[in-house]
């Protein structure tokens, strides 16, 4: 009689630990697709801008976050010089650039 009641319970344990995988199962596939669909996309968008900033050359014509439009004239490890009119250089982070645009664009 106490065999029979153990055995019982331990086929009804075995039934709830299925469950509570089942329920686990949404959660995992909604981290799958969240991946995929947002953190994979912006971690290859960060990785293609860090390659941009680190091929930077002086005479690249760049747009910044701001929006100004230069051509860079110095270059150090965190900052550069962009020469954004005749005579009127700026300096800032190497960060701040957005795009690097194709020879001859500014003027």
């Amino acid at each position: 009689m106490f065999i029979s009641s153990a055995f019982a319970q331990t086929a009804a344990a075995g039934g709830d630990m299925q469950s509570s995988l089942m329920s686990m199962l949404p959660l995992v596939l909604m981290f799958v697709v969240l991946y995929f669909v947002m953190i994979r996309p912006q971690m290859k968008k960060q990785k293609e801008h860090r390659t941009m900033i680190d091929a930077l050359a002086k005479g690249d014509e760049i747009i910044t976050a701001g929006g100004l439009l230069g051509k860079v004239t110095k270059l150090g490890d965190g900052y550069l010089t962009v020469e954004v009119s005749a005579g009127v250089e700026v300096q800032m982070q190497r960060s701040a650039v957005v795009q690097v645009l194709p020879k001859g664009t500014v003027k």
